[in-house]
């Protein structure tokens, strides 16, 4: 869709997002949307909001005005659940859960993923980050461009979540080359070959997570799924193996991908705006507000892929949803929305200046890990990767340069990089 000259109704904006251009650069187009389609029906009937303010009371209202759908409903909205492990899984994901059901697993599962624990792992990942740019340095050095996506933002996340699962490098290795094909299966328009190798990628996620619970039950470390098996046998409400893998999977799949993304989208914003690199050189609070602006500006899930049911007819905009529609909402055109953040395609880490997490001076919120009672869990291990992560690149490398502009996985969901290539500047071979 050229939209500088159209203003015809756009038939599917799933599609459109899939589209070349929008690969590229998503920002033109989810500007038409919101200006004029904001709340859109696509092809398949599926509704997709792109305005900030409905964004936001739609992910504030899941579990009254929106619900996630009931176990007899999953064929209705997931034509293809029977056959696929993929859908199966994802409906049972916590995601997928509504009260009483999520509140029991969030509960069972926030009691070990807390703030204070993801913090301890601090060291750790900063330990990791300095191995992966000392693996980096000789080749950069020597004046070679170092595809950043392969040998840090992807490589970070992955033995990040192998120290937390309590995983052996290779192990977690194996698994993460499947991610990919898993939740571009997942896609709303994902063809059958697609979902097909989604499926076989996810057999081999759930047989590996089947088979880590039961070593872990006899050889318990101190490592999350340990914690998960083990810690609660006193507690009435303890998690089943289907729903510990379940969990695992799902964990897996919406952190590392999207984590991934985040930290090439980071370094982007570090050599694209240099005037902002300042923040990362100073305290705490200011590579707070550098993370934030980053995720806000370029958020890695385009929307949401869980449905939200309307339990009601709901209007919006003069739109009316009838009960009963699946409702997806466009993150990424609600965190570049002029009507909550004043001028949004410019990067300007001061909206988030000493502010709490996900929330600008203005007051308004960031809706990258969403909000509500699906607020993202794995936010806070994602948050503080890039806050090890961005200063030690700005300190180790401060003459870092793209080398050549970047490759684009072709998803319509993650907006992440098959390729980020770099080297230092003025040291070219």
């Amino acid at each position: 869709m050229d939209v500088q000259e159209t203003t015809a109704a756009c038939q599917d904006a799933f599609a459109e997002l899939a589209s070349p251009a929008c690969i590229q650069d998503p920002y033109p187009f989810m500007r038409w949307l919101r200006e004029h389609d904001p709340v859109h029906r696509a092809a398949s009937g599926l509704f997709l909001l792109s305005r900030h303010a409905d964004i936001y009371w739609a992910l504030k209202a899941t579990g009254d005005a929106f619900r996630g759908p009931a176990p007899g409903e999953l064929a209705r909205y997931f034509p293809r659940a029977a056959t696929s492990l993929s859908l199966s899984l994802l409906a049972s994901t916590l995601a997928m859960k509504e009260p009483p059901t999520h509140t029991r697993l969030r509960r069972l599962i926030s009691r070990d993923f807390t703030m204070g624990q993801i913090d301890k792992l601090r060291p750790t990942i900063a330990r990791i980050v300095a191995a992966r740019l000392d693996g980096m340095a000789p080749a950069l050095e020597r004046g070679e461009a170092v595809d950043l996506h392969r040998e840090f933002a992807l490589a970070l996340p992955m033995l990040v979540f192998g120290e937390l699962f309590g995983m052996p490098p290779d192990d977690i290795l194996g698994l993460i080359t499947g991610i990919s094909a898993i939740l571009e299966g997942l896609s709303p328009h994902a063809s059958d070959p697609q979902l097909a190798a989604g499926d076989a990628a996810s057999a081999r996620v759930q047989a590996y997570f089947g088979d880590l619970i039961q070593r872990k039950r006899t050889d318990s470390r101190h490592d999350i799924v340990s914690m998960l098996v083990g810690a609660h046998d006193d507690d009435a409400e303890t998690l089943s193996d289907a729903e510990l893998i379940s969990m695992l999977w799902g964990m897996l799949l919406g952190g590392f991908a999207t984590t991934a993304a985040a930290i090439g989208h980071a370094v982007l914003a570090m050599l694209a705006y240099p005037e902002q690199r300042h923040w990362l050189k100073g305290d705490a609070v200011g590579v707070k507000a550098f993370v934030e602006e980053a995720l806000r500006y370029d958020a890695p899930a385009m929307f949401s892929s869980i449905p939200r049911i309307a339990q009601r007819d709901i209007e919006l905009g003069g739109v009316v949803i009838p009960k009963n529609a699946d409702v997806r909402v466009l993150i990424a055109a609600g965190n570049r929305d002029p009507d909550a953040f004043a001028d949004p395609d410019r990067f300007d880490a001061v909206r988030f200046y000493g502010t709490s997490p996900g929330m600008s001076i203005d007051g308004k919120i960031m809706l990258t890990f969403g909000h509500g009672i699906h607020f993202c869990l794995g936010a806070q291990l994602a948050r503080v990767q890039l806050a090890e992560s961005l200063p030690r690149i700005q300190a180790r490398f401060p003459t870092l340069a793209l080398a050549e502009q970047p490759t684009r996985e072709p998803s319509a969901f993650l907006r992440t990089f098959r390729a980020l290539p770099v080297r230092l500047h003025g040291q070219e071979g």
